[in-house]
């Protein structure tokens, strides 16, 4: 017979590997999970002809033009707004993008066609590990995100410059509708982020 001191390990490693195993079975739920929010009706990707509105701030919910964006500035960020019923499609972050304007000289032609007046809009969160890209290196015009410090051109299609993300910020084509920012169609690219260890998360 085993002693107490023998039951007393026992009871513990088979209460510390099913923590594991719940751990182990609540991550690799997360992506599907997350998925199956993400496809509920109230968080739609951004539709053609949708507004785009400032995301934060004091001006939150207010439709951007060209002008708002001073050329070369750091990046704001939006969220596409239903033209018909007032609806900002604000319930998933796949769905906030950053704006940025820049001298559309340097867009590659693929930037170009997606831009309206020097005006490119990508998803604002990082293809790593899904953190915001909130910073900006204004000497260079790049795209950063602070957790691992990818970086991103936005003048390229936010082609991937450096750090650890696997692949480029989907696109969100732009153009003008009454002298402000619309959506001129579906994201472009690959919408997502990779989460270390587990399968590419990709739900719109």
């Amino acid at each position: 017979m085993p002693g107490p001191v023998a039951c007393d390990l026992s009871a513990r490693a088979r209460r510390r590997r099913r923590l594991l195993q719940a751990l182990a079975g609540l991550s690799l739920g997360l992506p599907r999970l997350a998925a199956a929010d993400e496809s509920s009706s109230d968080v739609t990707p951004p539709q053609q002809n949708d507004w785009l509105v400032f995301a934060f701030g004091d001006r939150a919910g207010e439709r951007i033009a060209p002008g708002d964006l001073a050329v070369g500035a750091k990046q704001a960020f939006a969220y596409p707004k239903d033209a018909m019923t007032g609806e900002v499609r604000s319930g998933t972050r796949l769905n906030q993008v950053v704006v940025v304007r820049l001298d559309a000289a340097a867009f590659t032609s693929e930037t170009l066609a997606r831009s309206a007046e020097g005006v490119v809009a990508y998803s604002g969160v990082c293809s790593h590990t899904g953190c915001d890209v909130t910073d900006w290196f204004a000497d260079v015009r790049r795209l950063k995100c602070p957790c691992h410090e990818s970086e991103f051109d936005p003048s390229d299609g936010a082609r991937v410059i450096g750090g650890p993300a696997p692949w480029q910020l989907a696109a969100l084509p732009l153009k003008i509708v009454d002298g402000k920012l619309a959506v001129a169609g579906a994201f472009e690219g690959r919408l997502g982020f990779l989460q270390p260890g587990l399968d590419p998360f990709t739900p719109l």
